[in-house]
């Protein structure tokens, strides 16, 4: 999966021959689940039809401060789009264009949107090679990049004087494949190689039944993809459920008990950066397991237990440099009962549910939490998704690790 999925994306087009590419970026935009927004200059349109761009984009295309042919003139609102985007690419990037950027000049609205955003803003030169080799052009983009805009350098090869030198804008593909590469250099957990635990076990009592619990995983596979996004490298250790992985940098392995968790955890612990174990793994087994479906009685049914392996203790009583994370899931002396646990367990971190919290637990689409670390400071959070929860936790444990 990309790291372009799901951000919001502002082109800017100018006029310049190579517009006519924009079409391929929007597409390929579109295919990585970005989405777009285009924004052109008035001569831009010579170029390439707004009518393409918004059947591609899926959005109106804005290239003036207000629509003429609208009886209500609605505003366009250059703040509003600036603010709105993750990313801003211009491309083409005429010479006029560039000057203009590098001077603060404000005569259209692509220009107003540029100077009101407030994302990273990415700009890919397009013009003849004596144009590109000018000293007001190179003036102009040394300047555009000490005000932290990031170039993304014309290529060579036949322009559209019938010349041969440098100042084709790159292609689109290798424009996405620039984007995606410096957001992923940038993003906080690149590197970093995380474990994470989900879902239940199921300890079998025979062929057919097992004991088990409501965990539906969706808090761990949320920290997952929320992990994988910003850069991780995540391994996803997951019991019985029915939640799917969002990110291709996230490898999954499931499994079924606590034992079959314990050896699979154990199996790649060494190598992990950050371990987070929300995983809610039975803290029992039957002690023996019957090898055909035991059949109904009258009389009542005795099945005796014996305790699984602690996983999260076991890590803790192994890890290096490992940070390591836990979750405990409390109905009395909450506070008490987490900090005792991440004492015992030897943990970095502990996020703390409580089942009395209306909208935490298991199988909902919210949580609530409290997070103590090690000098037992606690953060308390709202009820929030799950997917919000799982940034808060990602971000509690970026703040710490990246110290």
């Amino acid at each position: 999966m990309s790291v372009l999925k799901e951000k919001k994306i502002l082109l800017g087009i100018t006029a310049g021959i190579a517009a006519y590419k924009t079409a391929s970026l929007v597409r390929l935009f579109i295919k990585l689940g970005a989405e777009v927004k285009v924004v052109m200059t008035p001569a831009s349109k010579d170029f390439i039809t707004p009518l393409t761009l918004s059947t591609l984009s899926k959005n109106p295309v804005h290239s003036s401060f207000y629509t003429k042919e609208d009886e209500n003139e609605l505003w366009n609102n250059h703040v509003e789009l600036g603010l709105w985007a993750d990313y801003m690419l211009i491309a083409p990037a005429t010479a006029n264009t560039l000057s203009k950027m590098a001077n603060g000049v404000c005569d259209n609205l692509l220009l107003a949107t540029y100077l009101s955003a407030k994302c990273p803003v990415y700009f890919a030169p397009a013009m003849d090679l004596d144009m590109h080799a000018h000293p007001s052009t190179t003036e102009s983009l040394e300047k555009l990049q000490s005000f932290g805009n990031l170039l993304i350098p014309a290529t060579s090869g036949e322009l559209a004087s019938g010349l041969m030198g440098e100042g084709r804008m790159a292609a689109p593909e290798d424009i996405v494949s620039f984007i995606e590469k410096d957001v992923l250099d940038t993003l906080p957990l690149k590197g970093k190689k995380i474990l994470i635990t989900a879902g239940p076990t199921y300890e079998a009592i025979d062929p057919v039944r097992f004991i088990g619990n409501h965990s539906s995983g969706k808090m761990g596979f949320a920290i997952a993809n929320v992990a994988a996004s910003l850069g991780a490298q995540v391994s996803l250790i997951s019991g019985p459920t029915n939640q799917q992985a969002k990110h291709a940098s996230i490898h999954r392995v499931d499994v079924t008990s606590a034992q079959e968790m314990h050896t699979a955890v154990h199996l790649c612990f060494k190598e992990m950066d950050i371990a987070i174990l929300s995983a809610a793994v039975a803290d029992y087994k039957p002690k023996n397991i019957a090898t055909q479906k035991i059949k109904k009685a009258a009389g009542s049914l005795d099945i005796e237990l014996m305790p699984t392996k602690d996983i999260l203790a076991s890590l803790g009583k192994v890890k290096k440099h490992q940070f390591l994370v836990g979750f405990a899931l409390e109905t009395n002396n909450e506070i008490e009962n987490a900090k005792a646990k991440l004492k015992r367990k030897n943990l970095d971190l502990i996020v703390l549910n409580s089942l009395k919290d209306k909208g935490a637990g298991f199988a909902t689409d919210t949580n609530k939490i409290t997070i103590i670390d090690q000098d037992l400071n606690k953060i308390n959070f709202e009820l929030k998704s799950k997917v919000l929860v799982a940034e808060d936790i990602i971000k509690e444990i970026i703040l710490r690790v990246n110290k």
